[in-house]
């Protein structure tokens, strides 16, 4: 039997190659491959590391490649009176099937394997992730003998070539056009429309092309293979019945009646399973990730996922729905039980929608949807609900969804990262839920916390405080079922084993004093152990029982995870300024409404007030932005909060983007009382000197257009070296602060330095760089001169380099006021703050050398010109946040959620190399297969091949 089959199929591919009809669809189908990938979807423009391009037209081309392929293999047949003679041997009507089909299928495997000089190359220019590529072909393969075997079946009924092609061409696009978003948003959504998106080849090609390898689609393409080579097997066999063979054809319709019904049935009953896949892409985007099932194990209550979405809505959503209940099955089931889910439509149920707009706000969005001869706008629901206990969370399409503009003018949309989403949505109600005992419960070890304190020297005040610390911590304990506890340390007892020096040693905590001249002071600091690492707590004034209790929990949330953290946020006033000489009105563009929303997404944010000399004590992370005018009581709670292990991140520039009102324009201002001394005493330096880049973002200019003799302004991209586009090849990718960024775009930009000696046993990172085409000047004036200077607006320097922008330290520090009189001292007498000395391992400091790059006025300019592209940096700025808070769990998640990945820049040169080279060798490649299939069968004859069809009976 194989050798038959491999008999047939060596006699089809010779027949083949025996004339010029492989070479001619070969060669087209690889030239139309390339000519769509580089011109059609302009790759180069794109300048992203993907395949996508590649497999979007796929679907079409292959229906028109089988469709002329399989045309010829029963009608010639038929048409030169061999059918009857290949009938006649002893080979079964199965095995002559399978021997066209394998040679269709040894073609077309051909044919995409001369297209793979592709993703070699962008393998070459960026970083592919060769997951989506390997699902690519293996969808190409499965619904290319889909189309053969509808190719097959159809030669099979006629002995005129030309029906064949064009019937095989038209039954297949009906197969691709039946799951498109025209024809399902045409029959209105619901069962009908899932129905026809599980019936389209092109709906569940998307699937696998993406790296997602679903049994469900692998069950659907070999049922429809099997179902028409079944057709073709009875289509065959049907030429050689007689009158007399009644019971043998009635034998054979049924079974093969059985076979197709059992595949029929068989794709209905895998349907609802969505959890039996496999995820080819190197970062498991679409597989639930070990942090979100974590996260499942700590919910003590029910926890609800529902999604409001309508049945009938705009066509580009349509497609997201199935996504959408896929992956919240995926929830339901990995939640072992904890998480209930669902998809409902509350426009076909009153009740559903009172629910959604009386108590959780959720309201309809108008959209509209345009065709050729009209236009309608109606309201849809696309709103996801996550409740836990009395807390809840509303994701809006806007938040789970993105547009992407595709080359030929069309929109695209398409999820972000949904799992991403809804994990830290999950955080966000189990955090706001979460009593004391919940908290203690998701403790990886116990804690302890001790209070030390030198109960002879302590002030009245404090005394109170003490026994409110100890009535509260002792309550906790109680409960804790030996998760936490509790102990008080005298450090002034000749007999504790922890002295005043010992504090000052290991911890670098000073005592309060309380008088000026330090003569008298006490310790009442708290400390919570957990294993090798130490969190440091001292009341400031007067606490009260609730006070206490905040601290001790807040304490308690970052020695776990799960918890949503609190980000303090500072930035400067926005009066305005006076230019010192000129005496212009200079007015600060600055504002932080966009980072302070990124980061609400995942934390709690609140403005600091560093005027008090400390920072809050439930604050995790603190973010200061734009640093200037800064008193030393500022500096003082920047430092302290450092030295208690915390982690500071910190937007320092020398200058500031401000508007001139005289010049009309934009402008910069040196800036004073910054944290200049403060960071060189980290071992980091901002020099006043601004960065500039020939690889840079664009800046809009106002330019005049000659137009039929009227002058017309129009504002044009320009190249503008002030915005430093950093590539991947200026990133630390390694870091997961940026393993998943495409680009960066510092604006305004200082270089960073890291002092090697001051950072000795200090773990730091140079996150940021400049190309290699960068320079520095102090030149304040940021107006560019095309006329001048037309590739740049500005004079380029001799000696150019690439600049640190953004680096990250984590180790000990040491106190700036260490040596520094303490400047709480003197205006807190009655209650004053000890300092302390040097910080834990723990801590953490990010500096950066611009702080306009995450600007409300830059993030909208960049928006206006360039896209989408202005959420890199505020993607990066969470990133930021998330690895000083340590919260690397959700960075994770967001790092396998993007695909999104830069090609190296190309000239026009380069790109044209490349297009060429690809041509080159599909077309070397496919001549020299040509004639080595040509070299081999010269000499035979294809009927000489049918001895060796019958010669196994």
């Amino acid at each position: 039997m194989k050798r038959q089959i491999l008999a047939i199929t060596h006699k089809e591919l010779s027949s083949y190659f025996g004339s010029l009809l492989a070479l001619i669809f070969l060669g087209t189908f690889v030239a139309a491959v390339l000519f769509i990938f580089f011109q059609v979807e302009t790759f180069f423009a794109r300048g992203v590391a993907e395949t996508r391009p590649l497999f979007r037209w796929m679907p079409i081309l292959l229906i028109f490649l089988l469709a002329a392929l399989t045309m010829r293999q029963w009608s010639e047949e038929q048409r030169a009176g061999t059918q009857e003679l290949l009938l006649t041997l002893p080979v079964s009507p199965l095995n002559l099937v399978l021997g066209k089909f394998l040679a269709v299928m040894a073609l077309i495997s051909l044919a995409l394997a001369l297209t793979l000089p592709l993703p070699v190359t962008v393998g070459v220019l960026g970083r592919l992730d060769w997951g989506p590529v390997l699902g690519g072909y293996l969808a190409a393969l499965l619904m290319a003998a889909a189309y053969a075997a509808i190719g097959l079946f159809v030669s099979s009924r006629t002995d005129n070539q030309i029906v064949a092609l064009i019937v095989t061409a038209l039954l297949g696009g009906a197969f691709y056009l039946v799951g498109t978003r025209s024809v399902t948003d045409f029959v209105g959504g619901g069962a009908w429309s899932e129905l026809l998106w599980a019936l389209g080849t092109g709906s569940r090609f998307e699937s696998i092309q993406r790296g997602v390898v679903d049994l469900r689609d692998l069950v659907y393409y070999l049922s429809l293979t099997g179902v028409f080579l079944a057709l073709n097997t009875v289509s065959l066999d049907s030429v050689r019945w007689s009158r007399q063979q009644q019971a043998y054809r009635q034998r054979l319709l049924l079974t093969t009646g059985l076979i197709v019904g059992n595949l029929l049935l068989l794709n209905v009953w895998l349907h609802p399973l969505s959890g039996l896949r496999w995820d080819l892409t190197a970062q498991k985007e679409y597989s639930l990730s070990s942090t979100t099932k974590d996260l499942f194990a700590s919910l003590q209550e029910p926890l609800v996922i529902r999604a409001y979405i309508s049945e009938k809505t705009h066509p580009l959503l349509a497609p997201l729905i199935p996504q959408v209940r896929d992956m919240l099955r995926e929830y339901e089931i990995a939640s072992d039980g904890r998480i209930t889910a669902s998809v409902v439509d509350p426009i076909s149920d009153p009740e559903i929608e009172v629910e959604a707009n009386q108590n959780y706000g959720i309201r309809p969005m108008a959209l509209q949807s345009s065709g050729q001869y009209e236009a309608s706008v109606f309201n849809a629901y696309f709103d996801i609900l996550i409740r836990y206990g009395d807390q809840s969370v509303i994701l809006n399409f806007q938040d789970v969804a993105q547009f992407d503009l595709l080359p030929d003018g069309t929109t695209e949309v398409r999820l972000k990262n949904l799992e991403y989403d809804l994990t830290s949505g999950i955080k966000k109600v189990v955090y706001g839920f979460q009593s004391i005992d919940a908290v203690l419960a998701a403790l990886p070890e116990p804690v302890e916390l001790t209070l030390y304190v030198t109960p002879a020297t302590l002030p009245e005040w404090m005394v109170a405080t003490q026994a409110t610390i100890t009535n509260v911590a002792n309550e906790i304990a109680a409960n804790a079922a030996g998760k936490f506890t509790f102990a008080v340390v005298d450090v002034d007892d000749p007999n504790s084993p922890v002295t005043r020096q010992t504090l000052q040693e290991t911890y670098g905590l000073q005592p309060f004093a309380l008088d000026l001249f330090g003569t008298t002071s006490y310790y009442a600091h708290m400390i919570l152990r957990s294993g090798d690492t130490g969190q440091v707590m001292y009341p400031s004034g007067e606490q009260t029982e609730g006070d206490v209790r905040a601290m001790i929990e807040s304490s308690l949330k970052r020695t776990t995870t799960g918890f949503l953290k609190v980000a303090g946020l500072w930035a400067p006033p926005t009066d305005a300024l006076t230019d010192p000489v000129l005496g212009d009105v200079l007015q600060p563009l600055a504002s932080y409404q966009s980072i302070a929303a990124q980061l609400q997404q995942e934390y709690t944010v609140r403005g600091v007030d560093l005027s008090t000399g400390q920072v809050a004590a439930d604050v995790d992370v603190l973010v200061v932005i734009e640093p200037l005018g800064l008193t030393e009581k500022e500096l003082f709670a920047i430092d302290q909060f450092l030295m208690r292990g915390g982690a500071v991140i910190i937007a320092a520039s020398n200058y500031r983007l401000v508007y001139d009102q005289y010049q009309d324009a934009l402008a910069v201002t040196p800036v004073s009382g910054g944290v200049g001394d403060l960071l060189a005493h980290y071992g980091v330096s901002v020099p006043a000197e601004l960065v500039m880049d020939e690889q840079n973002a664009v800046f809009p200019v106002a330019v005049m257009r000659n137009v039929g003799g009227i002058q017309v302004q129009e504002i044009q991209a320009a190249n503008y070296p002030f915005f430093v586009d950093v590539r991947q090849s200026g990133m630390d990718t390694e870091n997961p602060m940026l393993g998943n960024l495409p680009m960066v775009t510092m604006s305004y930009a200082s270089p960073v330095y890291l002092d090697e000696a001051k950072n000795a046993g200090r773990e730091t990172a140079v996150l940021l760089q400049s190309s290699n085409n960068s320079w520095t000047t102090t030149n304040e004036n940021v107006q560019p001169n095309y006329d001048l200077y037309p590739n740049l607006g500005f004079p380029t320097a001799a000696d150019k380099q690439s600049y640190p922008l953004a680096v990250a330290i984590q180790g000990s520090f040491d106190s700036y006021f260490q040596e520094r009189a303490n400047p709480l001292l003197a205006e807190a007498a009655a209650q004053p703050v000890g300092v302390i000395d040097f910080s834990p391992e723990s801590a953490r400091l990010i500096v950066l050398g611009s702080s306009a790059f995450a600007d409300d006025f830059t993030l909208n300019l960049s928006a206006r010109l360039s896209g989408d592209l202005y959420l890199n940096n505020l993607q990066f700025f969470q990133n930021m946040v998330d690895w000083a808070a340590e919260d690397l769990d959700l960075l994770a998640i967001r790092a396998r959620g993007s695909a999104s990945r830069v090609l190296q820049p190309l000239t026009v040169p380069q790109q044209s190399f490349w297009k060429i080279a690809n041509y080159g060798v599909a077309l070397a490649a496919l001549i020299i297969v040509y004639f080595a299939w040509r070299a081999r069968i010269r000499g035979e004859r294809p009927l000489a091949l049918l001895p060796a069809v019958g010669g196994e009976r």
